[in-house]
Formats: C-alpha cells, sequence, structure tokens
C-alpha cells in the first residue's frame, strides 16, 4: 500500500539541500529502466497513517528527488546481473547476522529472481536490523479508543488544505489527464498523496534495505499475524532487490516509510513494479521526483482495484435504534454486500440518488471515542480507497481532504 513511494511515508520529493542531498540526487539519477505490467498486487498495500486495519505508515522527513527506473516490457525477463560493489552507509542500528536462513532465502530469491547470488547476498550483508522498526509494527500494548474525529483533525486542516490546492494548480494538467484516463476524480488523487505524504513533506526517512530486511527476517512474533507478515516483507524485499538490480540503483541509497512504502503515493515494492507508471513520458518511472508519474500511478493503482468512473464513493445512511439490524449490516463489514432493497430493509435509511444505486453497499462505522459513531454507506469506489490502506478510517480521511480540496479549487481562477 504500493506501498525510485524523490525521496522517500506513503503515503512526494523536497529541493536538494547541501553537498549530501546532491550526492544522494546524483546517485539515484542512475534510476533508470522498467515499469511493471499492471495487474493487482496485494492492495498491500503499502502501509500508511491511519489507525491501522493495514497499510502504509508514513515516516519522517523528506528527501532530495531521485531518479526513475526505465521501463521495461511486460515479457521482459530479468537479466542476471553482475556482482558489482555494495557501498557502505553510515546507518544506526544493528548488523543484520548471516544465518542459515538468510544464506537459504538468498539462493532460492536469486534463483527465482535471475539475480546474480553473490550480489545479493553482498547487499544483504550491508543491511541494519532496526529495533526500533520492530517495535512499530507492533499493535499498541494499551490501545486506545478509536476516535474518528480526532482523527480527522489531522488531515483536513489548513496547512494540508493549502498543500494540496497548491499541488492541484501546479499539476492541474496532469491530473486532468489522470481522471480522463483512468476515470479517477482528480480530488481523489490529490488527496491520497496529500494524507500521504503531504505532498512529498513527510516520505521516510529509513533506508528501505534496513526497513524490510528487518521485517523479512525479524518480524516479531507478538504481533498476532506474524508469520503472514513476515512472508508478506520477504515477497517485498524480493521485489525491492529485483527493481534496483535492474535499474542499477543503490539499494543502500533509497529512503521511504518503516514499513518499505516509498515515494509520493509510498508504494510498496510490489506496487511499484505493478501499478507504477511513466505519465510524464520521459522514459523512466520516478515516484520520487515525478508528481506527474505519481499522479498517473495512483489513478493506475485504483483502476486496477476496481475504481469506478462517475460512482459516488459513499452516501449519508440514518439508522433508527431498535429499528436497524445493526449486526447483520455490520458483519460484513466494509466489503459491500447489500443492495439497495436489502440495505433498506435492515432498516437503514436512505434518500435521493442513494436509492437509486446499482451496485452494492457496505455500512460503514467511524467509532467516535464516547461519543457516538458516525455512519455512511460506503459503495464499492468507498472499498476501492480501503485497498490502498485496509482502513475506513483512512478512506474517509482521504474523501474528506478530496471534498475540501474540490470546494477550495472552485473558488480559484
Amino acid at each position: 500500500m504500493n506501498e525510485f513511494k524523490t525521496c522517500p511515508k506513503s503515503h512526494h520529493r523536497k529541493p536538494c539541500l547541501g553537498l549530501a542531498s546532491m550526492r544522494l540526487a546524483l546517485l539515484l539519477s542512475a534510476l533508470t529502466a522498467w515499469a511493471a505490467a499492471p495487474t493487482p498486487v496485494n492492495a498491500q498495500t503499502a502501509p500508511s497513517a491511519a489507525p491501522k486495519q493495514a497499510k502504509r505508515p508514513s515516516a519522517p522527513s523528506a528527501q532530495p528527488a531521485k531518479a526513475k527506473p526505465q521501463q521495461r516490457k511486460k515479457s521482459a525477463t530479468p537479466k542476471k546481473q553482475a556482482t558489482r560493489p555494495v557501498r557502505v552507509a553510515a546507518v544506526t542500528g544493528i548488523a543484520l547476522a548471516s544465518t542459515a536462513q538468510t544464506q537459504a532465502w538468498v539462493q532460492d530469491a536469486a534463483q527465482r529472481l535471475q539475480l546474480d547470488p553473490l550480489w545479493v547476498q553482498n547487499t544483504l550483508a550491508q543491511a541494519q536490523r532496526l529495533p526500533s522498526v520492530e517495535r512499530l509494527v507492533l499493535p499498541p500494548s494499551s490501545p486506545t479508543a478509536k476516535n474518528w474525529a480526532a482523527y480527522r483533525a489531522r488531515f483536513i486542516e489548513p496547512i494540508r488544505i493549502q498543500a494540496g490546492v497548491r499541488f492541484w494548480q501546479n499539476h492541474r494538467s496532469a491530473l486532468e489527464r489522470a481522471e480522463r484516463e483512468y476515470g479517477v476524480p482528480a480530488s481523489v488523487i490529490v488527496g491520497i498523496i496529500g494524507v500521504e505524504t503531504l505532498y512529498g513533506q513527510n516520505t521516510g526517512n529509513f533506508r528501505i534495505l534496513d526497513a524490510l530486511a528487518t521485517l523479512a527476517f525479524h518480524f516479531p512474533s507478538a504481533h498476532p499475524r506474524a508469520a503472514a507478515r513476515q512472508a508478506f516483507f520477504q515477497s517485498e524485499l524480493e521485489q525491492f532487490l529485483l527493481l534496483t538490480s535492474r535499474s542499477g540503483a543503490d539499494p543502500l541509497g533509497i529512503r521511504g516509510s518503516y514499513a518499505g512504502a516509498m515515494g509520493l503515493p509510498q508504494f510498496m515494492p510490489s506496487s511499484w513494479a505493478k501499478f507504477a507508471v511513466d505519465f510524464d513520458s520521459d522514459g523512466r518511472i520516478d515516484l520520487f521526483g515525478s508528481p506527474n508519474d505519481a499522479i498517473g500511478s495512483v489513478a493506475n493503482y485504483f483502476k486496477a482495484f476496481g475504481w469506478q468512473s462517475g460512482m459516488p464513493t459513499h452516501y449519508s445512511v440514518t439508522l433508527t435504534p431498535g429499528q436497524t439490524n445493526m449486526d447483520s449490516l455490520l458483519a460484513p463489514d466494509i466489503l459491500p454486500t447489500f443492495s439497495v432493497a436489502s440495505f433498506v430493509g435492515q432498516g437503514a435509511a436512505l434518500s435521493g440518488a442513494a436509492l437509486q444505486h446499482k451496485g452494492p453497499l457496505a455500512l460503514i462505522e467511524l467509532l467516535n471515542g464516547p461519543d457516538a459513531p458516525s455512519y455512511v454507506a460506503g459503495t464499492e469506489n468507498f472499498y476501492a480507497i480501503t485497498r490502498y490502506n485496509w482502513s475506513s478510517y483512512y478512506a474517509m480521511a482521504v474523501i474528506d481532504l478530496a471534498e475540501a480540496l474540490a470546494r477550495e479549487m472552485q473558488n480559484k481562477p
């Protein structure tokens, strides 16, 4: 979710500042070649900011723009890479131990991906185990009550809205083209990038190699889904090595979120491979330094996950205590399941355009701490947004930010 996500949370790029940034920009300008075929990913999807039901976390600090991998044809087969030196970078962490498990993984991954085993081994030898990342992926020991109003306030606020309006104005042409070609409203695309990284201001400062290697080989066993999550991150580490090997990028020089998400849209490596597009037609895909590529890639992602042009994301709903079958309506969670007739038959009152809706609906519940929950009737497009981050709170924040930005843009020339 996502999730080379200018510099790396999602979750966007700043201009280069100083000699170190210049060096990093020059280093990543080697990213040249390849994009991937659009086939659905595990809607990760890369982790992000949200009361998480899934994805793409954001990490602090943006980095300078980086060059992009060149596009490759869908049918292209990766070539074996010549052994090349791996740059040693100063990082705070623990050297990733070379164990029988990691050695077996290196040999297996190198064979399946057709990569030079020595290059994979030497690269992994430079990875650092980051205890902070292990802590960050664990659920909080004392979870706080979910509060939609408080969560919403983090994203629907003046600084983010002003930055979103500037982004929209600066990239109006690309946004309009993405809306025409993919059917995804410009407001939703701008909303995603705003929630993910505040338009490049917060893209993450973890070395992607360290984050993915840590979670691939040291995923905390205390996590309730440890085995499945560790397998996911091993797959993402493979995709990251494949991307950097093919492009010639330095795997030690790319930064992003603690979960491995990169660039303005905070794509995970598998999402980069499957959904990223060269929307500015310069022959390479750059989700770090090309807002146009980020715009087209977000739109392509949603189209791949079933976005339907012209369909609302949700409708208002009225629930009457004692007359609404809440258990039945909430059982499918955010998955649209009910026809309008069956939805209303469970005691959920709809009005206006909602009564003419042709597709399935879901009752979306947003808890408000000690106050009464908020509810909306979510459509298949609401569900499509949750494929970016498996959280109804995240999706509703994107939608509300999109609507706020659209209102502001109506008042602009």
